[in-house]
């Protein structure tokens, strides 16, 4: 099974954090989670920056959900190196990163979640990088794929309405193809 990267939300998402998602939506994100943590591998970085922030988000050590219960599972497994990969990346000011796979980029993204790009891309099988709800993953994926890098969005229905929301006065940007 092909390593992945999994953003915050997914976690987030499968909890039921986030309130406006569909049923679908978090269904999809609690099956993906249940089904990484039965077989396949998740790739952090070696820093613990992405733990760190699923840890500040979701509550591992009173598991209520299935966000909550993969982080503890990930923190059990984190020196399973058949199940967890940890990569090195190189911070060079307030999340920002050296292994970041496209400069111009980096200016237009979200700064915490710019580990997550870098994080796929210091992996060298360039894993694809989930993403459960946020809509501004719509504008970064093609410039993202540019640079080897794929993201698997789990929930479009739900990613493209909260994207039509949020910017009323754009286009809907394409989704990548699907694999």
């Amino acid at each position: 099974m092909t390593p992945v990267v999994i953003d915050t939300n997914v976690l987030l998402v499968a909890n039921g954090s986030h309130q406006e998602v569909s049923d679908e939506c978090r269904a999809a994100c609690v099956r993906a989670l249940l089904a990484r943590k039965e077989s396949g591998m998740v790739v952090i970085d070696d820093g613990y920056r992405i733990l760190g922030e699923y840890g500040n988000r979701t509550y591992p050590n009173e598991p209520k959900g299935v966000g909550d219960a993969f982080l503890k599972w990930l923190l059990q497994n984190h020196s399973n190196a058949t199940r967890v990969c940890r990569v090195p990346i190189t911070e060079t000011g307030q999340d920002r990163f050296v292994e970041f796979p496209d400069p111009l980029l980096e200016e237009r993204f979200d700064p915490p979640d710019r580990k997550f790009a870098a994080v796929a891309n210091a992996h060298p099988d360039k894993p694809p990088i989930w993403q459960g709800a946020d809509s501004k993953w719509l504008e970064w994926w093609p410039q993202l794929a540019a640079q080897g890098i794929s993201v698997h969005f789990l929930c479009p229905a739900d990613v493209e309405r909260f994207y039509a929301k949020k910017f009323p006065e754009r286009d809907l940007p394409a989704f990548p193809p699907r694999p």
